[in-house]
């Protein structure tokens, strides 16, 4: 029975949304940040694959629908930022300020870590696209060499620390500003932060959609500048 399950087309499909579902309840019910339902289905499926022995690629091949629908997926976030069109013109300074200050901090940060830790040039490539949604991420580590899988499980690991930590952050530095929680959000955990914006409000989804989009063109410029500056 296992092993039929298993062989379907869509056993990936069906694991990876089973997983999340049960996330979504898990967070509703004890609602702790740290019961974050990208973290929880993750952790389910890995401990499906493990004790059911299903090899990896065994499931990455059956998710493909799941991996064709990021870039599309990526793209919706656009509606939001149609809605409160008006309130991003009006504070595109600060923005644009908000969104160059985040990039600076995130390859500041790769760029001190790795010399602290002697990382190789591949290495650093690979950490270097964490704050980018996945899709541009990978297609940066891939053009300089990084490893993919490594640079999307960093990506993952990036977006869903920012959004356990996104409330206790704000609350600490007093951080009330529709906006600022967006912008942060946006252009320091790329999709996943931008899931957490929406839960507070429509101009901050609609700010944190723009950090996602400008973070991700400006990184693709900046991006190889710096990999050539690491040495």
């Amino acid at each position: 029975m296992i092993d039929f399950f298993i062989g379907c087309t869509y056993f990936g499909v069906a694991l990876t949304i089973g997983a999340y579902l049960i996330g979504l309840l898990i967070k509703d019910k004890l609602r702790f940040a740290i019961f974050n339902p990208m973290l929880i289905a993750i952790i389910l499926i890995i401990v499906v694959l493990v004790l059911l022995k299903i090899p990896y690629d065994t499931y990455y091949d059956s998710t493909t629908i799941i991996n064709y629908l990021l870039t599309p997926s990526t793209i919706c976030l656009a509606v939001p930022l149609y809605e409160k069109l008006e309130i991003l013109k009006g504070n595109i300074k600060a923005i644009l300020i908000g969104i160059l200050s985040g990039i600076a901090t995130c390859m500041l940060s790769i760029f001190l870590v790795g010399k602290i830790f002697s990382l190789s040039q591949q290495e650093f490539v690979t950490f270097l696209p964490k704050s980018l949604t996945t899709a541009i991420g990978m297609a940066i580590s891939e053009e300089l060499g990084g490893v993919v899988a490594i640079s999307v499980a960093v990506i993952m690991i990036t977006g869903i620390t920012g959004s356990i930590i996104a409330d206790f952050t704000f609350r600490l530095f007093n951080i009330h500003e529709p906006v600022a929680k967006g912008l942060a959000l946006g252009t320091a955990s790329h999709v996943i932060g931008t899931t957490k914006a929406i839960e507070y409000g429509k101009v901050e989804s609609a700010v944190s959609s723009l950090s996602i989009a400008v973070t991700g063109l400006l990184t693709v410029i900046i991006a190889p500048i710096v990999a050539n500056l690491y040495v």
